[in-house]
């Protein structure tokens, strides 16, 4: 029997049960559709927070005390301006949770000392008014930057800019809005009010620094320059490991660790289905097995090799396999695009998984075909032909 012959065989015999048919394919069209859907979850997690990462500033390094025995100062910043050539900027801050109040209205909100480099080096942009200068810095002037959450919670529609706010307990006159950028890693860079971080040191009656930011002149440099600002600090405080210095490569290359193991987890857990989805063609095949025992016996009569009825169920589960894969991808598709555009989840059909759920189909079709596959072709002819 020629490959067409056993082919058109095949076809036929999946043609004449379309129902069970059906239903057998019914559990590889779930699985496929649940690896493509879930692995699309997990892929799309993982632009979106690559996305977040990359909003937070351009070649970021973040610089922070180990642990609240240690202080950095202003002087650690200008330190790091001048001694590390591959920073372009070094932006010292001060953070706290404090109440902001205008008129009647009042606000909780994150305050945030920091120097005139902030704005660029995260990447925000003015609305309206203008940014935080030196002079403001040299000055300890009391004025204020405040977000876009900031503005619609406190001013109501009235424009904020040249308005005074209490801050801290302090008037502030409000001098630049910051435009909407978005959360970002589960934080809200909008809800901020942002003053000269020498007047934020001043109103918390202390030097020390909650972190500093440094932009890389190239993030091919992020490495070299971590090393060289542990040196500066062990030679600063004596002792090395007094400063955490993060840069957003190694922050990205944790969090798409994370990503890919979580994904990988939701691809095993839907591959389950595809193996139910196995067990199930395995079953209908024996079924049709001892349903056509004498059409195998007949078959084998008129000088069937083993070879030709092993390759006409083989094609069989094939067939089954491959049409429940070929419907899988379709709706898993079709539910990655319903999860992204009716639910709250970012989604991202990835390729990969569906040339990988799709070549999993066919190995679930040959491989739980075989055996009833190999169960047909040891049939004795003679008792097969008996068979009742």
């Amino acid at each position: 029997m020629s490959l067409i012959e056993a082919g058109r065989a095949a076809i036929g015999a999946v043609v004449t049960n379309k129902l069970r048919t059906f239903l057998t394919a019914l559990g590889v069209v779930i699985g496929v559709a649940a690896v493509i859907a879930l692995v699309s979850v997990g892929y799309g997690a993982s632009q979106a927070i690559a996305g977040q990462i990359a909003a937070l500033g351009t070649n970021l390094l973040t610089i922070t005390p180990a642990d609240s025995r240690v202080a950095l100062g202003l002087a650690d910043a200008e330190r790091l301006a001048t001694r590390v050539a591959s920073l372009t900027d070094v932006v010292p801050t001060v953070s706290s949770r404090g109440t902001v109040k205008w008129r009647l209205n009042s606000y909780d909100t994150t305050v945030m000392g920091v120097s005139s480099g902030y704005l660029a080096l995260r990447g925000y942009a003015l609305s309206g008014g203008r940014f935080l200068t030196s002079v403001d810095l040299d000055l300890n002037r009391k004025v204020a930057v405040v977000g876009h959450t900031v503005v619609g919670e406190l001013f109501k529609g009235q424009e904020p800019v040249g308005q005074q706010v209490m801050v801290l307990g302090q008037q502030f006159t409000v001098v630049g809005v910051l435009d909407e950028k978005g959360a970002s890693m589960g934080m809200s860079p909008d809800d901020v009010v942002l003053i000269p971080v020498t007047t934020a040191q001043r109103l918390n009656s202390s030097d020390r620094l909650t972190a500093i930011y440094a932009q890389l002149s190239d993030p091919a440099l992020a490495a070299p320059t971590v090393a060289q600002i542990q040196r500066i600090f062990e030679l600063r405080f004596g002792r090395s490991g007094q400063v955490r210095v993060q840069s957003q490569d190694e922050l990205l290359e944790t969090v798409e660790t994370a990503s890919r193991t979580t994904t990988m987890m939701l691809a095993a857990i839907a591959g389950i289905s595809l193996l139910v989805g196995g067990i199930g063609i395995m079953n209908i095949m024996l079924v049709s097995v001892t349903e056509r025992t004498r059409e195998i016996g007949l078959r084998k009569a008129v000088g069937a090799k083993p070879r030709d009825i092993t390759g006409q169920f083989l094609l069989e589960a094939l067939l089954i396999s491959l049409g429940g894969g070929v419907i899988g991808v379709g709706v898993g598709i079709a539910a990655a695009e319903a999860l992204g555009r009716y639910g709250s989840w970012t989604t991202s059909v990835s390729p990969d998984s569906v040339v990988m759920s799709f070549g999993f189909a066919a190995m679930i079709g040959v491989g739980f075909g075989l055996y009833p596959a190999l169960k047909a072709a040891g049939m004795d002819p003679i008792a097969a032909l008996r068979y009742e």
